[in-house]
């Protein structure tokens, strides 16, 4: 499997105890993955996950915590989201879903951003708004220096309010847009593994920091190696240029040449690729 799939492997496992930790979750992971749709002129809540477990647990925990019945419709992605996807689909009961996970205002308005108590929670409620938006729209990369773990956001808002919920968790992310499409974005090594332990992805955390440090410890020595070769290289086209000159001094000077300096430059023109020290 891709990291990607590893770490929503793990938190699909994660069952946070606390009612608002749980609400926080499905919230997030609903305004993530998918959202509001109008069918037969009905508000519908939909979540279009990339796996049939995850699509089951959004649906257990919308069955469990509000009492409604979604389906689960098998599609075909597209683009960079090829492959199966599973959409879960609240229509019967879909405004008051909405309503009450705060995707809907009082006056019936899509709200853009993330619900405000969400975003004013406790450390373990922004704990879930991230896991929620990871599960809906999260990607991870391998180690490296395009390295990074991000979300796809459906809109700026959602993006900003996904960067405050990080900052008050100790974790470094930035609001960026990519093709035209909002993503927030942790690129620093240190702060992707502590986004991955915050969000309950503790096993894949410690083996990306483990594939980090082994690349980082490849990369010093490639380092060291190119160094060295460097310095042998240039050693090499020192020694060709000094002996040229001293071919040239014999040439100029002929019988004149000082006897020490007869044997110095004899010297360097029999062991051309000695360096200085290795001569004497």
């Amino acid at each position: 499997m891709s990291l990607t799939a590893d770490v929503k492997a793990e938190l699909i496992a994660v069952r946070d105890p606390l009612p608002n930790a749980r609400i926080a979750e499905l919230t997030s992971l609903l305004r993530f993955a998918g959202g509001l749709h109008s069918i037969a002129n009905r508000v519908a809540v939909e979540a279009e996950v990339d796996s049939e477990a995850l699509a089951r647990r959004v649906a257990r925990e919308l069955m469990e915590i509000y009492g409604v019945r979604p389906e689960i419709v098998q599609t075909q992605g597209s683009g960079s989201r090829a492959g199966a996807l599973f959409a879960v689909r609240v229509i019967d009961g879909g405004e008051t879903l909405a309503r009450q996970t705060g995707l809907l205002d009082q006056r019936r308005r899509p709200v853009r951003g993330l619900p405000n108590k969400l975003t004013t929670g406790s450390r373990g409620d922004l704990a879930a708004v991230w896991r929620g938006a990871f599960l809906g729209a999260g990607a991870l990369t391998d180690p490296g220096r395009s390295a990074s773990l991000d979300v796809l956001c459906p809109s700026s808002e959602a993006a900003m309010a996904l960067v405050g919920a990080a900052h008050r968790l100790g974790i470094g992310a930035k609001a960026r847009e990519v093709r035209g499409a909002p993503r927030v974005v942790v690129r620093e090594g240190d702060a992707i593994r502590t986004a991955l332990a915050v969000m309950g992805a503790r096993q894949v955390a410690a083996h990306w920091d483990e594939m980090r440090q082994r690349r980082e410890v490849r990369a010093g020595v490639n380092r060291l190696v190119n160094f060295d070769d460097a310095n042998l290289r240039r050693s090499a086209q020192a020694a060709v240029a000094a002996c040229a000159r001293v071919e040239r001094a014999l040439e100029i000077l002929g019988d004149d040449i000082p006897d020490h300096l007869r044997e110095a430059g004899d010297l360097r023109l029999a062991h051309r690729d000695a360096s200085l020290d290795e001569l004497g």
